[in-house]
């Protein structure tokens, strides 16, 4: 039975001019999310889950490779690499303690809230992350098909990447959606809006701001570099579409489901599925 004081310490948080019934009184602690969806929206599913990701993208390299780190790699892969060895980390020891300064960090985050931890979770994540990269590839598809009157083959912007082999586009595809979400949904669209935040009061109009900025940026890297594709505005227009789809799966599923969404998005287009 609760003392008398904190019946008045629950009476003060919730005579806050701001608290709603329903919402958790200020000060205390939400909940830890139990459910299938709100779990895998937290950061220690999206950590748990980019793990596999990870080692997938870097055996696989190394193997299509023939053993050379410095070989063919995703470029949102090399840019984060090259930031990391300007800061005196090479190789993969510097590459072991990022994940484990980052799984500290997530852990120490969360650890008041920490969601429970149920592998039927990762194979439902799995799951619906094939379920939308299918979805996303057909609709946005079908749209650059009816603004352009031809349908955006997804095979056919990616030319010099299917000169290599498929183990490699393989580990390319995997890579993409691990470090092009890392770097595009959750470092570039988050970064740019809370500056937007600045200058712009509702958080609805900041985000959309951010994720029209960062689809831009997200369609245009892919015409850069040595395996870039030839410019074309259908291929364009399908990537910016793609980039705002994955945005809104970043917002409303969290970085795991937006990550495996673009890694399976991309093995389904190096191995042909969809046509």
């Amino acid at each position: 039975m609760p003392s008398d004081a904190d019946l008045i310490a629950d009476l003060a948080r919730r005579s806050d001019p701001h608290w709603k019934p329903g919402e958790v009184p200020p000060g205390e602690v939400p909940p830890a999310p139990r459910s299938y969806f709100k779990a895998t929206r937290t950061a220690t599913y999206g950590f748990l889950a980019a793990l596999p990701l990870l080692v997938l993208y870097e055996v696989g390299i190394l193997l299509a490779n023939g053993g050379q780190m410095r070989a063919v790699r995703v470029g949102a892969d090399v840019w984060l690499k090259t930031l990391l060895a300007m800061l005196g980390g090479t190789g993969w020891l510097a590459l072991g303690l990022v994940v484990l300064v980052i799984g500290a960090v997530v852990y120490w985050a969360e650890r008041k809230r920490r969601p429970p931890l149920r592998p039927r979770f990762f194979a439902y994540l799995v799951g619906e992350s094939v379920l939308y990269a299918v979805v996303l590839a057909f609709v946005v598809g079908g749209t650059v098909g009816l603004l352009f009157g031809v349908w955006a083959a997804p095979v056919a912007m990616l030319q010099p990447v299917a000169q290599l082999s498929l183990p490699l586009q393989l580990a390319l595809s995997i890579g993409a959606g691990l470090y092009e979400e890392l770097v595009f949904r959750v470092l570039l669209v988050g970064g740019l809006f809370l500056l937007a935040r600045t200058f712009i009061p509702r958080r609805t109009h900041a985000y959309v701001g951010a994720a029209l900025v960062g689809a831009l940026l997200f369609s245009l890297v892919h015409y850069l570099g040595p395996l870039g594709d030839p410019f074309a505005l259908p291929s364009f227009t399908f990537r910016f579409l793609f980039g705002l789809a994955l945005n809104a799966v970043f917002l409303v599923r969290g970085f795991a489901v937006a990550a495996w969404t673009h890694a399976l998005y991309d093995v389904f287009v190096v191995t042909g599925a969809f046509g």
